[in-house]
């Protein structure tokens, strides 16, 4: 009877085992759905609900040799826009891989309240031409007013050293600089700064 009943008790715990194994394997492969579906609900393309910070004041644009595609003759002229101020030249390889991202970003806020300027500042001598640069924007899509700053001056005084092609810089309403980023790339915080300060 012992024996029995030992080997009951065997069974028994066999399957009480068995049966917590079937039920902890079905949590795990049913946690991973659960973690892959998160992301989904706190993706937002909503612009963000605070202003983004102030990183400073921006400075004139001084010593230029002319502004093409614009009656705009300094960036005063647009107080009270936002505005986007790219450096850039029009040989540059990440120069133009912005550009495309720059275009959606004007056609969607253009109408609310944005302007881009785009500073020229050439890296040689080929991109100080006038007639190229007004050549390159049409080719590239570039719509918005160009600054020719020929001699980099802005470029330098902005930036410091080192400086960039591209850098773009986000200013408010007043001038106050509100993004700051190198290179391509962070086109949805670029955006979504936009849309903070024109919804401010």
């Amino acid at each position: 009877m012992r024996f029995v009943v030992a080997g009951a008790f065997v069974v028994i715990a066999v399957a009480v085992a068995v049966a917590v194994a079937v039920r902890s394997s079905q949590t795990e492969t049913a946690a991973p759905a659960a973690t892959t579906a998160a992301p989904a609900t706190t993706t937002s393309t909503a612009p963000p609900t605070t202003v983004p910070p102030m990183l400073g004041n921006a400075l004139a644009l001084t010593d230029l040799d002319g502004w093409l595609q614009t009656d705009v003759t300094s960036l005063e002229d647009l107080r009270g826009q936002v505005v986007i101020v790219q450096f850039w030249t029009f040989g540059c390889y990440n120069c133009k891989n912005t550009i495309p991202h720059l275009q959606d970003i004007y056609a969607e806020h253009h109408d609310r309240g944005l302007e881009i300027v785009g500073v020229h500042a050439p890296e040689f001598a080929y991109e100080e031409d006038p007639a190229a640069i007004l050549a390159a924007a049409e080719e590239l899509g570039v719509t918005w007013p160009i600054a020719l700053d020929t001699e980099r001056r802005n470029f330098r005084s902005w930036q410091g050293s080192p400086a960039y092609w591209p850098r773009t810089y986000v200013l408010d309403q007043n001038g106050l600089i509100r993004f700051d980023h190198i290179g391509e790339g962070a086109y949805d915080d670029l955006e979504q700064t936009v849309a903070a300060l024109l919804a401010g």
